[in-house]
């Protein structure tokens, strides 16, 4: 029989699931390997360095640039506080002095004799980075950072915006066919994780945002909020760096569109729980999807399968989601794999599946416009 797999959304209860997180330079690793983490706990630190800011002190001084060395009270490599006094004229007579002082706190990088300029470095920024999941640390890369190992519930979405975010897991409605409401969220949701349906607005959005929401996990919501909620149009590049107040992950798409039954029961299951989620995606080449992940206290029993493991590829009876118009989002059942060739309305000649479609009816779909969702 004819198989086909096109990478998809991963939904599970019981799982291992490994994350690595590394250093943007060399640093420091605070843990070993075997050490048990929190999801805040920072386990690797560096310094980036400072911006470059120029300073044209041959100008300022009304000097050649073969000068500026012999006026400089300060040599390369010096530290320098803003305010702080660099280059002074001998003036008239002791008198009208021209002065140049440090417009930032940094040191001296470069004093150019040929140019007149002096390079100043800013301080350098300390940059640390959490585990972002509660785990074991698994395998340390040296000087550079760790491999976080833990097991528990894994969703995927389709997109999301908004960085990594924390909380424990707060169901606001009763099925996963309502909307989220802002009248559904309160103080109580404050540093929470909540659980939508089918749709969120940006009213509520901007509601949950001025309680403190840590991220919101929803069905769908439609294009035009999202736009007025972020202040432009998503594009198509890589999602994750927003800095809006909360982190949203949309588990089906764009639209009303009620959230999977599976996915609401995990999390409805796993309610009150602490997890870990990000808003990071991107669909074309190196495809990420937003996630989920909600470690157990006791991994006892867990299915030792890694997340990101090779799929043995797609099966009469899989659930898939129709990625395309005109069915776009219906979660449906593969019911048949045709080996041959369909020629489609587009006149091209492509791999088909049959599905039965939420109402019951059956279609053939091209292999293409579905993704399967994993268990």
């Amino acid at each position: 029989m004819a198989q086909a797999y096109t990478p998809g959304l991963r939904i599970t209860e019981n799982t291992v699931i490994r994350r690595e997180r590394r250093l943007p330079l060399q640093g420091d690793v605070l843990v070993k390997k075997g050490d048990r983490v929190k999801a805040r706990d920072i386990v690797a630190r560096t310094f980036l360095p400072g911006d470059v800011t120029p300073l044209n002190v041959a100008s300022k001084m009304g000097c050649g640039a073969g000068e500026v060395p012999g006026i400089m009270l300060k040599k390369e490599g010096d530290t320098v506080k803003k305010g702080e006094l660099l280059a002074e004229s001998k003036g008239l007579f002791g008198l009208f002095k021209t002065r140049v002082t440090s417009p930032i706190d940094g040191s001296i990088e470069i004093i150019s004799r040929v140019t007149g300029q002096v390079q100043l470095r800013g301080e350098p920024r300390p940059v640390s980075i959490d585990a972002y999941i509660d785990g074991e640390v698994v395998d340390v890369h040296e000087n550079e950072g760790v491999e976080i190992q833990t097991t528990g519930g894994f969703i995927q979405g389709i997109i999301g915006i908004g960085g990594e975010a924390f909380g424990e897991i707060e169901l606001r409605v009763s099925a996963p066919d309502k909307e989220l409401t802002p009248d559904r969220i309160d103080e109580s949701c404050k540093g929470k994780i909540v659980v939508g349906g089918s749709y969120v607005t940006q009213a509520t959005l901007e509601k949950a945002v001025k309680v403190g929401v840590s991220g919101i996990v929803v069905g769908g919501i439609d294009a035009q909020d999202m736009k007025e909620f972020m202040g432009y149009d998503l594009g198509v590049a890589i999602t994750g760096m927003e800095r809006l107040g909360l982190t949203l992950v949309m588990t089906e798409g764009f639209g009303r569109m009620n959230m999977a039954a599976a996915t609401y029961e995990l999390l409805k299951k796993r309610e009150g729980d602490m997890a870990s989620m990000t808003g990071a995606t991107q669909i074309r080449a190196g495809v990420m999807r937003p996630e989920i992940i909600i470690p157990l206290t006791d991994g006892a029993g867990i299915e030792e399968t890694v997340v990101g493991a090779e799929p043995q590829g797609l099966q009469v009876g899989d659930a898939v989601r129709i990625i395309r118009e005109p069915n776009f989002g219906e979660i449906c059942k593969v019911t048949a794999l045709t080996p041959e060739l369909r020629k489609m309305e587009s006149e091209t000649m492509v791999r088909v599946l049959e599905v039965e479609l939420p109402d019951g009816s059956r279609a053939m779909v091209p292999r293409a416009n579905v993704e399967i969702i994993e268990k």
